[in-house]
């Protein structure tokens, strides 16, 4: 096969690879999850599909996106419509991760390899987590043991899953359908007993059973996970509601909401095995909302369309096959690996700048807006520069650098979605103007920059050691390629640092704090500085830059990472422990790969007489 014919074909079979799960269908139900999933609601500030909550509180509790139980997997949403609507059959699933020896032992549990367990084993001790929890949450969180940090991360999942059960319908009610239909037959008789001169018995029956009611409603509305019911034609955008406090406006006199009786009817379908019943009640309501919010809708079905897409995690898969098409071309010394392995690498960042958009895109912000999509752009950006690179030197080097980094960031973006919502509301001293938007991004790509001029060097160390006649030619194109991506570097860290200056003059009244956040910026900044001063003035040279280059991630990783982990300043809106040992090992690899540098090239061969 002919090199441009191979390489479309991996191209495109890279794409079909992306494109799989948005063309494959879940477990055959009699229910329609999928449009259920697309319903939206409100949450964390932000209007997002069921679907996305759905993922986002499983994987809070579970650390994945759906349960497995007899054999069967179950999606996000089956799960939060078993916790809604059948809750003693989500309490039999095993949906909570508990580790901890200690905590297992506080809950007279048994450690096992699957590590998961179900509501009903941990309800017989539900007040004792709850008290270890309070006891733990009084200390400084530098004070607190393992045990306490465990602890309080069951207590928030208990927490969650009980919100959830106590959403749609008070945990253990029964049917939805038929209390509401209760409740609005008591409200009129009620009302009048209310403003009768003389109540008798019967008035006073029914002013206490509504009362009753109401105090129910109103624990819901307390309790609840999120807001499911929309603001109705003429009301503020903002004026979402949770079931309960729907349920309360009738008593107000404000009227009923008719999606109230939709998710009720969904809710008494979904509790008697009806699909038909639930499909039209869904389909019904879906159709209201097109006519009175369509604008929710419409990116509601994006969002929950992008979330069934999971273009990172197809981005994640696909960076491997480039890397591995990269060593197997080298290893072979073939032209057309090498071309597949481009093709891979130009599949992989195509997938990953659709995903980096629709992100953009369901936000409405800049393509950096947290830690999890700074680590999702730091990759997008070390790969665009890598295949700009490849273009210039077409030795892999570059596709093998920027395939790593790719896959790397995506990685560590996949663990940090584990916290919550990733798309969630900026604080509002971020929610701010352009400075802040052109800051954060520029000085990204510099992070993106250093990295892969770090992998680069990297990429040197090794060939230098299991090459036994490098080839002076690819020696000469890797350093030119690590220091020009350097220069490039500085160029950005520097302009993203004034940027960050200008916004801070403008946000907090200073350019300049001293925060460490800025500080870390500055020793970017420096470095690169000193890398290139090095080079100039003659005291470094090419294995000195390499091997600066290589500390040049550590120097990123510690103000992209490290100074989330000290909870202060300005800048600590991602405050972060649990990278500590990641960040420590992975600081300590780049170390021992800059000994590695030092050491005469393979070292440990015996060297004849």
């Amino acid at each position: 096969m002919k090199i441009p014919r191979l390489q479309n074909a991996v191209f495109l079979g890279a794409l079909a690879l992306a494109a799989w799960p948005l063309l494959t269908s879940g477990p055959k139900s009699a229910f329609n999850l999928e449009g259920f999933g697309r319903l939206p609601l409100l949450d964390g500030g932000r209007v997002k599909p069921i679907d996305s909550f759905a993922r986002n509180s499983l994987l809070s509790v579970r650390s994945k996106q759906n349960v497995s139980m007899d054999g069967q997997r179950l999606s996000a949403v089956r799960w939060l419509l078993d916790a809604s609507f059948k809750p003693e059959a989500a309490d039999t699933y095993p949906s909570f991760v508990i580790d901890d020896p200690e905590v297992l032992g506080l809950l007279g549990l048994e450690q096992s390899k699957g590590r998961y367990f179900a509501y009903w084993q941990i309800e017989p001790k539900r007040e004792d987590v709850q008290k270890q929890a309070a006891n733990a949450d009084v200390k400084p969180s530098g004070g607190r043991s393992r045990f306490d940090e465990a602890v309080l991360a069951l207590e928030r999942r208990l927490t969650l899953y009980e919100r959830i059960k106590n959403t749609f319908m008070l945990s253990g009610s029964g049917d939805p359908s038929r209390e509401l239909a209760a409740f609005a037959d008591l409200l009129p008789g009620a009302t009048r007993s209310m403003h009768a001169a003389k109540p008798s018995k019967k008035d006073q029956e029914t002013i206490k059973a509504l009362t009753e009611m109401l105090q129910r409603y109103n624990f819901m509305a307390q309790i609840s996970a999120f807001k499911a019911i929309p603001p109705q034609l003429g009301e503020p955008a903002e004026a979402w509601a949770n079931t309960g406090e729907a349920l309360v406006r009738p008593a107000r006199g404000l009227g009923a909401h008719p999606a109230v009786a939709s998710f009720a009817q969904m809710g008494s379908a979904y509790r008697s095995g009806d699909g038909s019943a639930f499909n039209a009640a869904l389909a019904a309501y879906a159709q209201w909302l097109a006519e009175n919010r369509p604008t929710e809708v419409r990116m509601a079905h994006v969002e929950a369309l992008f979330n069934k897409s999971q273009p990172f995690i197809s981005g994640i898969a696909l960076y491997i096959i480039a890397l591995l098409l990269v060593f197997a071309a080298w290893a072979l010394g073939r032209e057309d690996v090498a071309a597949a392995a481009r093709a891979a690498a130009w599949a992989a960042f195509i997938v990953h700048t659709l995903g980096l958009i629709a992100r953009t895109a369901l936000q409405g912000r800049p393509p950096v807006t947290n830690l999890y999509s700074s680590a999702v752009f730091v990759g997008w950006g070390s790969v665009l520069l890598g295949m700009i690179a490849e273009r210039i030197h077409r030795k892999g080097f570059a596709v093998a650098g920027s395939s790593a980094i790719g896959f790397t960031t995506l990685v560590i973006a996949h663990h940090l979605s584990a916290s919550g919502d990733t798309m969630e509301m900026m604080r509002a001293v971020l929610d701010s103007n352009f400075w802040l938007a052109t800051h954060v991004i520029t000085i990204t790509i510099g992070y993106s920059s250093t990295y892969l001029a770090g992998m680069l060097a990297i990429a040197w160390v090794i060939r230098r050691h299991l090459l036994l006649k490098p080839d002076s030619e690819s020696t000469k194109a890797l350093s030119s390629l690590t220091y020009g991506i350097v220069a490039f570097s500085l160029l950005f860290s520097f302009i993203g640092t004034v940027l960050g200056g200008i916004w801070a003059d403008q946000s907090w009244g200073r350019f300049w704090g001293w925060d460490p956040k800025e500080n870390g910026a500055l020793l970017i900044v420096l470095w690169h500085a000193i890398i290139l001063h090095a080079r100039w003035g003659g005291y470094a040279r090419e294995r000195g830059i390499m091997l600066m280059a290589i500390f040049g991630n550590i120097i990123v990783s510690l103000s992209w990472f490290g100074v989330n982990m000290l909870g202060i300043g300005l800048h600590s809106y991602g405050f972060m422990d649990k990278a500590f040992w990641w960040l420590t090992a992975f600081v300590a690899s780049q170390l021992l790969l800059m000994l590695l540098g030092t050491l005469p090239p393979r070292f440990w061969t015996q060297r004849e007489a």
